[in-house]
């Protein structure tokens, strides 16, 4: 009896915050946190004493590593903000949100653990974070 019911609490305890994300997620029309970004950088380089050219990354790959330092260095919820500030202002990368919202989920995992991660999770490309997050709790 005893070892039944440790089982569901803890199925329940893993699956309880997926469903309430993604049932909440339903209920949202407008993320006011998400707002416009009105920042630009730019960037200077010099093409003097350069020997081989670098090989140029698709904008989806440095986006992703660039969310996921900001992940290590701030939280989850940063730079889920930012992915959805990048996806605004650049609709190309809106095909392209939902594996980097997955992936930022598997790394809050490994970072916070998967009870930890999942308070993190926003409704920023539908509910990617969230699978992520229970992807990688199940070890997937």
């Amino acid at each position: 009896m005893t070892h039944t019911a440790r089982r569901i609490g803890r199925t329940l305890a893993l699956v309880l915050p997926v469903v309430l994300v993604l049932s909440g997620t339903l209920a949202v029309s407008t993320v006011p946190w998400a707002g416009q970004s009105t920042e630009s950088q730019m960037l200077t380089a010099s093409s003097e004493n350069v020997s081989v050219r670098a090989a140029s990354r698709a904008p989806q790959d440095v986006l992703r590593d660039r969310l996921l330092t900001e992940l290590q260095a701030k939280d989850p919820g940063v730079a889920l903000t930012s992915l959805q500030r990048e996806v605004e202002a650049r609709p190309s990368l809106a095909q392209h949100c939902m594996s980097i919202a997955r992936e930022l989920g598997k790394a809050a995992v490994d970072r916070y653990g998967p009870t930890r991660a999942q308070r993190f999770s926003r409704p920023v490309c539908d509910t990617s974070f969230a699978t992520g997050v229970s992807q990688q709790a199940l070890g997937h």
